[in-house]
């Protein structure tokens, strides 16, 4: 049985990755490999950390799930409502999107969530990269450019924050790391055409990247949740 660890610290979108609130779930057995798992626009940690049981991963597994909460800010799409997101959202024009100052900022304080495990004693290597729509956008973003080499990038439902084109300063670290894209074929909060453009750019640069589409909208199904699991387990216990 994992234990539960729900850090309460408050963020904001200027603090550094130590202060941002997170649910940690640790396995039975000392942790060697971590999950950061990234939620999407006006939802928590909370949302995703109760799948970890759906994943069925084999007893003593090792791997940590940390779960954290994003900053609260006005969303311009939402009348400027103050809620959880990892960035403003502008409009709902793929090309115009994202407000990439607030994607850097949050790329900031993923990197500083990595760096935590590593300075915890998890090698990058040993880290999957996931997130879900806004999430997934800031996990793809951020480890395209991560400076060492992931375990593997999960990009659910979503999107690249720079359109057409792949992001600036791409590193070479990441440049084979398993990338896993997951969409639902009737998504009409982020079309599957936003995330087959991203899959059309990984491939042409050669990424090691896979798809998978599923008869959902903008959500997670079980059977998707089983088809992760076989993923993550390639990615950190094989």
């Amino acid at each position: 049985m994992a234990s539960f660890i729900d850090t309460k610290l408050l963020g904001t979108m200027s603090t550094s990755a130590t202060s941002l609130e997170r649910i940690t779930l640790e396995p039975s057995s000392p942790a060697n490999s971590c999950v950061i798992w990234l939620h999407g626009l006006g939802d928590s940690g909370a949302g995703f950390a109760p799948i970890v049981p759906m994943l069925a991963l084999p007893e003593n597994h090792g791997i940590r799930f940390v779960f954290p909460h994003a900053p609260e800010q006005a969303v311009t799409i939402n009348q400027g409502y103050v809620m959880r997101s990892w960035y403003d959202i502008k409009s709902m024009d793929l090309h115009n999107r994202a407000d990439m100052e607030g994607v850097l900022a949050s790329e900031k304080l993923v990197q500083g969530l990595i760096q935590e495990q590593i300075d915890l004693g998890i090698a990058a290597k040993n880290i999957v990269l996931a997130g879900f729509s806004q999430g997934g956008v800031l996990s793809l973003f951020t480890g395209l450019r991560f400076s060492q080499s992931l375990a593997g990038i999960l990009a659910l439902s979503c999107y690249l924050p720079t359109a057409d084109t792949l992001p600036e300063h791409c590193h070479s670290a990441n440049s084979t790391t398993p990338i896993l894209q997951n969409h639902g074929e009737q998504d009409a909060v982020v079309p599957i055409s936003a995330g087959k453009m991203a899959n059309a750019l990984l491939n042409e640069a050669n990424y090691n990247v896979s798809w998978q589409s599923y008869p959902m909208e903008h959500s997670v199904l079980p059977e998707q949740l089983t088809d992760i699991s076989t993923w993550l387990q390639a990615r950190l216990l094989s």
